[in-house]
């Protein structure tokens, strides 16, 4: 069962269109307004809310060291050349891009409102393949017309009950795993993939620190996956300013049920 949205609030939703479309070439469902806008990312939805509070009064922060929500991920064609269009625009990035572990090329960069996206060219060469059909469906998606969600990306303290948690709740399963051996904090991926999404998990060897939710600042809100309510009771719930009920994992990621925008 995939990741079927990513909410991300923002101070300005027609400005987020603008480079979302721009920029990922991502497509409205709908018409968009003031205070909403559902965009289509070929695997999953990207939808954009209207909030208040601007950047500065989130506690999100880009170390990977915090657990929780880190990154949104798309896998795209044409890295370099995207990457200088949005350099060219002024756009923020956390990292230029790079060839990375599991030979792709990745980069990072900031939304309007800090909300931190990453671009990956390639397929994955796993340092573990833990589920071989897995993996194969992944490669079958193949190289993107457009860009496509892909991820997103979690800190995390145990792999074990994450996986645990994810896979008896929403159907996710393990298919590969990357090391970092040059981390000196210790750094290790799993890749947990439900439907053509996946949940990116990091777990590094030195304490993480943690934060509230925050659903009413700028930034990542929350995903929306598919699962019953009813295999959720005992996490804690915050409620979003549309009424939303969201869940919170014990790494205070925040998510959803439900069928998606």
């Amino acid at each position: 069962m995939p990741i079927k949205n990513v909410v991300v609030n923002c101070t300005d939703v027609q400005r987020s269109v603008e480079f979302y479309t721009t920029f990922l070439e991502l497509r409205p469902v709908g018409e968009p307004t003031a205070e909403r806008a559902v965009l289509d990312a070929v695997t999953a939805t990207v939808e954009l809310r209207a909030v208040g509070n601007g950047r500065e009064q989130s506690t999100w922060s880009p170390d990977d060291l915090q657990k929780g929500f880190r990154h949104i991920g798309f896998k795209v064609d044409r890295i370099d050349e995207r990457a200088g269009v949005l350099k060219d625009a002024g756009v923020e990035f956390k990292l230029d891009p790079l060839d990375a572990e599991g030979n792709v090329r990745i980069c990072f960069f900031y939304d309007p409102d800090g909300t931190l996206l990453e671009m990956i060219q390639g397929d994955l060469q796993y340092a573990e393949i833990l589920d071989a059909d897995g993996v194969a469906r992944e490669r079958a998606l193949g190289v993107p017309a457009r860009p496509r969600f892909d991820h997103v990306a979690v800190t995390i303290e145990d792999r074990d009950a994450t996986a645990a948690h994810y896979h008896e709740r929403h159907g996710f399963d393990f298919i590969g795993t990357i090391e970092q051996p040059h981390d000196v904090r210790g750094f290790h991926i799993g890749y947990l993939k439900g439907g053509d999404t996946v949940l990116e998990v990091f777990t590094y060897d030195v304490p993480k620190t943690s934060r509230d939710p925050q659903l009413d600042v700028a930034g990542f809100a929350y995903a929306e996956l598919a699962g019953d309510p009813a295999d959720l009771l005992g996490l804690p719930v915050a409620i979003s300013p549309d009424g939303t009920k969201v869940y919170v994992d014990p790494d205070g990621f925040t998510y959803a049920v439900g069928s998606g925008a």
